[in-house]
C-alpha cells in the first residue's frame, strides 16, 4: 500500500504502530506540497531544454506562457479548480462574475437562522428604536424573549440549564447577528438607541428578508471576524477560503457526508495552513485545524446562513463531535458557480 492510499485511521506505514493521522500524515502532506512545486520546476526545465531563444526577453515570454498554462489547468487537490481560479476564489470572491455570481433575487424567499434572528431584532427595534444597555448591548429582556422565540421552550430550557441569559453575549446567535447587521450598515446607533439603517428599512419594505440576505452574507464573510466567538487560534485562512468551502458543498453536498470529508478536502487543498499553528501538548495542529474548520465554516457559517444542514450523529450528546453535512436548496440560489469540472 502506497502512502497516497493509506487511510487516516490505518496503521502508519513507518511501522510505529500509531494511526497514520497521529504519526506521519502531516509530514507527508508537507512533503507532497514541496514535491508539487519541484515537479512544476522540473517540467519547466525540460521544456526550456527543448527551446532555443534569441534573447532573454524571448525566454521570459516562454516561461510566462508556460506558467500561465500551468495555472489555468485543473488540479485534483483543488477539486477541478485551476490555481488561477483558486487565487480568485481566495482574493476576489465578489469580483469574479465569470466564476461565481451572488444573486440579489430569490424565489422562493430564503430562510436561514440569521434571517430569523434579524427579523426578531428588527421587530424589537421597531419604529422607535431600542435603548441599549450601559455597555452598549441589546437589553436583557429582549434577548431572553428573542431566545425563547428562536429556540423554542424545550431548547431554551436545555440551553439555559447551567446559566441563564443575563446579557447579549449569552445569546451568542443574536449577538453575532446584531454585529453582522451593524457591520453591514443594516443596524446602527442613533441618539443613544439602536435603529434600523435607512438601507435596511428600504430593503425590507421593498423585498423583505430576501433583500437583506446578500448584505448580511457579504458582511459576515468579509468584515466579521470568524475567530471572535471561539478559543481557537485566529487562522484567518479558514475564513478567507469560504468560497472554496461553498464550492465543495455545491459539488459534493447533494448527498449527506461526514464533516470529516470537508475537513479532508480543505487540508488537501491547503496543507500549508498547518504551519500556522504551534505544537501543543493537548492536540496536534491538524486536530485543531479540523475542529476549527468544522465549527467556523460548516456550523457557524454554512448552517447559520441556511446553506447547509449540519446534523450531529448523536443528537443527545451535549458536545457532539461527529456531524452529517448536506447542502440546502438555498446554496444553489445564493451562490451560483460557473466552473466546469
Amino acid at each position: 500500500m502506497t502512502k497516497t492510499n493509506v487511510g487516516r485511521n490505518d496503521p502508519c506505514p513507518c511501522g510505529s504502530g500509531k494511526k497514520y493521522k497521529k504519526c506521519c500524515l502531516e509530514r507527508d502532506q508537507a512533503d507532497r506540497l514541496k514535491n508539487r512545486a519541484a515537479n512544476v520546476l522540473d517540467e519547466l526545465h525540460e521544456a526550456l531544454d527543448e527551446q532555443q531563444f534569441a534573447s532573454f526577453t524571448q525566454a521570459q515570454t516562454f516561461v510566462n506562457g508556460f506558467m500561465e498554462k500551468h495555472n489555468r489547468g485543473p488540479r485534483d487537490d483543488f477539486h477541478g479548480l485551476s490555481p488561477d481560479q483558486m487565487h480568485r476564489f481566495l482574493h476576489f470572491p465578489f469580483d469574479s462574475p465569470d466564476l461565481v455570481v451572488f444573486p440579489d433575487r430569490f424565489d422562493p424567499a430564503p430562510t436561514a437562522p440569521i434571517l430569523t434572528l434579524l427579523g426578531l431584532l428588527a421587530q424589537g427595534i421597531g419604529g422607535q428604536g431600542m435603548k441599549p444597555t450601559a455597555k452598549g448591548n441589546l437589553p436583557q429582556k429582549f434577548c431572553r424573549e428573542a431566545a425563547l422565540h428562536y429556540w423554542g421552550e424545550e431548547t431554551y430550557r436545555r440551553n439555559t440549564r447551567f446559566a441563564g441569559i443575563n446579557r447579549e453575549e449569552d445569546f451568542a446567535e443574536m449577538h453575532v447577528a446584531r454585529l453582522t447587521a451593524q457591520l453591514g450598515g443594516l443596524v446602527r446607533k442613533y441618539k443613544g438607541r439602536f435603529i434600523l439603517g435607512r438601507d435596511c428599512r428600504n430593503l425590507l419594505f421593498k423585498d423583505g428578508s430576501a433583500a437583506i440576505y446578500p448584505r448580511l452574507f457579504q458582511s459576515y464573510t468579509t468584515r466579521f471576524n470568524w475567530g471572535y466567538r471561539d478559543r481557537y487560534p485566529q487562522i484567518p485562512f479558514i475564513q478567507q477560503s469560504f468560497l472554496f468551502s461553498l464550492y465543495l458543498l455545491s459539488r459534493y453536498g447533494s448527498e449527506p457526508r461526514p464533516h470529516s470529508f470537508y475537513e479532508d478536502c480543505f487540508l488537501q487543498a491547503f496543507p500549508m495552513v498547518l504551519n500556522d499553528l504551534e505544537p501543543a501538548s493537548f492536540s496536534t495542529p491538524e486536530q485543531r485545524i479540523r475542529s476549527c474548520y468544522t465549527v467556523r465554516t460548516l456550523i457557524r457559517f454554512a448552517e447559520f446562513f441556511g446553506l447547509a444542514t449540519v446534523e450531529p450523529f448523536d443528537a443527545e450528546k451535549l458536545f457532539p463531535s461527529k456531524y452529517r453535512v448536506r447542502k440546502s436548496p438555498l446554496l444553489d440560489q445564493a451562490v451560483r458557480f460557473h466552473v466546469k469540472v
